[in-house]
């Protein structure tokens, strides 16, 4: 018997392959000038939860930020390693080089 993948009404599948940290990350390194509500909004995330993340990963040295005026600039570091055993022998540059390269992807409001 095959199993379904379950999905919204909308027929969106309710599972990613990537985590919202990646996603997060992702989108600083397409716009390292994104505010935090562009960021929720692309991910489908709240603005806390983006805040949150981005915490979690320059605690964890991956991202950088500094102000400009009133607005964040970020920095992902992509020269560290992925967290998780399986990935450990490649950086996170890897991922976003793969991501990023095609191009910007559209936002939610934008399908």
């Amino acid at each position: 018997m095959a199993t379904q993948t379950k999905s919204t009404p909308g027929g969106e599948p309710t599972w990613t392959f990537l985590t919202n940290h990646a996603h997060v990350l992702i989108c600083i390194a397409m716009d390292p000038k994104a505010r935090l509500r562009d960021i929720a909004d692309l991910v489908g995330i709240t603005e806390r939860a983006v805040a949150r993340i981005l915490s979690e990963l320059e605690a964890s040295g991956y991202v950088e930020h500094k102000r400009d005026g009133r607005r964040n600039i970020y920095k992902v570091r992509t020269n560290l390693p992925f967290r998780h055993p399986l990935e450990h022998h490649r950086n996170v540059g890897v991922l976003l080089e793969a991501i990023v390269r095609g191009g910007r992807p559209k936002g939610r409001s934008d399908k």
